[in-house]
């Protein structure tokens, strides 16, 4: 079902600003799967937890029926409420074995680890967590075996992802680099510290400034750093803060560089206008999030994930579908780190204003990059690539920007092997070992 917003949207918005709001159609439909079932959920548990409490009162009389009441009561719910109907537990041990699991189809060996990152950078009078506890947080991080000498190419996930998402990338890439894939802090197997930041500036710290504190812990320095979609919005915000440790900026479908007064037309404000828009705008602003929804759907939640990652990466794939097997082992880990406590998902807001415009645009410091770059962008991409050609502009560094064929927002997943030669082309000056030979590109790709 589509979303009526979309509808209307899709008949007056330009191509850049109808994108931009695409992502509201699944919202809007899982939302009204999510009040029906919760209605008839919440009926449910009143009658269960009317039952119980009758049989507590009637066991008050001694110990040994009130045992045989609580036992009564469990039989009772088992037979009611059946597994298949019960939440799904997670848990970060929950994460990691789904981690394990989808890594498990890979060739290459690689090393899991829990990386101390402290309790709060030193000196920072903004922590990127508030808490009352000290306790140390840590980077879920996965590093795999590479010939020595290989160029490290740090990979960054995007929003409501996290490392795995590049499972098909790891074995083509660790035979020319270094490869360390992170989740960031409050996503996938990283710590989950409570998320209560109250701007742009605290959320921007939390994410660059956990991530220099784990590149201090692994004493890493000239390494490439590639980020996708609000990894790459991280990834240049982190470059811009430490070019001094960034070799080359790898952007990948880049979220970031579009801002609200970049439209060019008065749609957003006339949308806002209309009880829709106010609507959505309510929920986006109240930091209503797409993980809320398969937390509160329970049971269901796991069901809502397949679909998703059938339809996104099989039926509607713009090329290279998932296995069977690829798809069950995806669909277990995104459902568990979907699920999981609610934390860096939660910067959405501070990050970007309704219609996902950035607050505080890459494009304001394009003058001020330091570090050479390449961006690259599916063909079916929704993120513009209009966004980068605006930016290199201003730049005063060696920027390219790469159109991979076959490959939409998740281009690596899409198309991997385009992808992996896109990124090969991009880092060609670092893993060449015949200074004579010339990465070309690849046909059908576009050099923009």
């Amino acid at each position: 079902m589509t979303c009526p917003v979309i509808r209307d949207a899709e008949q007056n918005l330009s191509s850049q600003s109808f994108h931009n709001l695409r992502f509201l159609d699944s919202v809007w439909s899982s939302s009204l799967d999510y009040w029906i079932s919760c209605m008839s959920l919440n009926r449910f548990r009143l009658r269960m937890a009317e039952e119980i409490s009758k049989t507590k009162l009637g066991s008050s009389s001694s110990s040994s029926a009130s045992v045989a009441a609580t036992n009564a009561a469990k039989s009772r719910w088992n037979i009611l409420w059946p597994n298949s109907l019960r939440w799904i537990p997670t848990s970060t041990d929950n994460i990691i074995a789904a981690e394990n699991r989808l890594l498990s189809i890979l060739k290459t060996p690689y090393i899991q680890e829990q990386v101390n990152i402290g309790s709060g950078p030193p000196g920072s009078k903004i922590r990127w967590f508030r808490s009352s506890s000290d306790e140390s947080r840590f980077i879920n991080t996965v590093t795999f075996d590479a010939k020595e000498g290989s160029p490290t190419l740090v990979m960054v996930h995007g929003y409501a992802a996290s490392q795995g998402f590049f499972f098909r990338n790891f074995d083509a890439l660790a035979s020319r680099f270094r490869v360390i894939a992170i989740d960031q802090l409050g996503w996938g197997g990283s710590s989950r510290p409570d998320f209560t930041c109250k701007s742009t500036e605290e959320t921007e710290a939390w994410f660059i400034d956990s991530f220099e504190e784990w590149r201090k812990s692994k004493n890493l320095s000239n390494f490439i750093l590639l980020g996708h979609s609000f990894g790459g919005y991280v990834a240049a915000k982190y470059a811009l803060k430490h070019p001094e440790h960034v070799q080359h900026l790898v952007l990948v479908g880049s979220a970031g560089f579009s801002a609200e007064s970049d439209a060019k037309s008065e749609w957003l404000t006339k949308f806002r206008a209309t009880w829709k828009g106010a609507l959505l705008n309510l929920l986006w602003e109240s930091n209503f999030t797409p993980q809320k929804l398969i937390r509160g759907l329970g049971p269901w939640g796991p069901g809502l994930v397949n679909r998703y990652t059938s339809a996104r990466f099989g039926a509607h794939s713009v090329g290279t579908v998932l296995t069977d097997e690829e798809s069950r082992l995806l669909t277990d880990y995104v459902y568990h780190t979907l699920a999981a406590k609610a934390s860096g998902e939660l910067c959405l807001k501070y990050i970007f204003s309704f219609g996902a415009f950035a607050r505080k645009p890459l494009l304001q410091s394009a003058s001020e990059w330091k570090v050479p770059t390449t961006f690259i962008y599916g063909m079916n991409d929704w993120m513009n690539y209009q966004g980068a050609m605006e930016a290199r502009k201003h730049m005063k560094v060696p920027c390219e920007i790469i159109r991979v064929p076959q490959g939409g927002h998740f281009v690596f997943i899409d198309n991997p092997a385009g992808f992996h030669s896109a990124v090969m082309y991009a880092c060609r000056k670092y893993i060449s070992q015949d200074s004579s030979h010339q990465e070309l590109i690849p046909d059908g790709f576009q050099l923009v």
